[in-house]
């Protein structure tokens, strides 16, 4: 009779960290060594970003900073792989997959873009774009449901459109900036759970709660 193993002595890998990153033809990798490293504590340890990562496509130019154990193999052209010196060390084995969806992310935003959408949900809720006559910046403003028109100017790189009044559709290379200027617009009114008035970000659900009877 066969026994059942528990357990097995063989070493997992990250299914994130070792999935490919596909690049096209137009899509330029660079690296160079950073003279001020940045350091991020990481408990008793640390994590010493040295190496800046430059990501060129079609729709602009990413920036990354990336550790040393961080090995990129690019001997297909089409395919990047990326490794870790030590897959048996803990914090390095925790980033691998970060640092792969990052590079990934930035691979994808020079070459189609991300976008995010902010869906607004009010009594006389809506968004609009504005250009300040004197400088030249565009804003996001918005009514949502106080006296005083709310809003921020548009980021470099982040283009903004409004499909309908209650409807703003942000699109940009950099999905990190793209979505925490989404998430700012979105502070300024997030959903409130007793009607469901406020901001939503893409398909973002809250549920309602049952109102306070006094």
């Amino acid at each position: 009779m066969q026994r059942r193993l528990l357990h097995t002595t063989r070493h997992t890998l990250s299914h994130i960290g070792s999935s490919p990153v596909f690049l096209t033809p137009d899509v330029k990798l660079s690296s160079v060594q950073m003279l001020v490293p940045t350091v991020i504590p990481k408990g008793t340890q640390k994590i010493v970003l040295n190496r800046l990562l430059s990501v060129a496509g079609p729709k602009g130019e990413i920036n990354l900073q990336i550790p040393d154990f961080v090995k990129m193999d690019a001997g297909n052209p089409a395919v990047l792989k990326i490794e870790i010196e030590d897959e048996k060390n803990k914090i390095q084995k925790s980033m691998w997959g970060t640092y792969r969806s990052l590079i990934n992310n930035a691979v994808v935003g020079v070459t189609d873009g991300h976008s995010s959408t902010l869906r607004f949900k009010g009594t006389g809720y809506r968004v609009m774009l504005e250009k300040d006559a004197k400088t030249g910046q565009e804003w996001v403003k918005m009514k949502v449901g106080r006296c005083n028109v709310e809003g921020l100017p548009i980021p470099e790189h982040i283009v903004c459109e409004t499909p309908s009044q209650t409807l703003l559709v942000l699109r940009g290379p950099d999905k990190q900036k793209l979505n925490l200027f989404a998430a700012r617009l979105r502070n300024m009114r997030p959903p409130e759970p007793y009607k469901g008035k406020g901001i939503y970000f893409n398909d973002e659900t809250i549920k309602l709660k049952a109102k306070k009877v006094k």
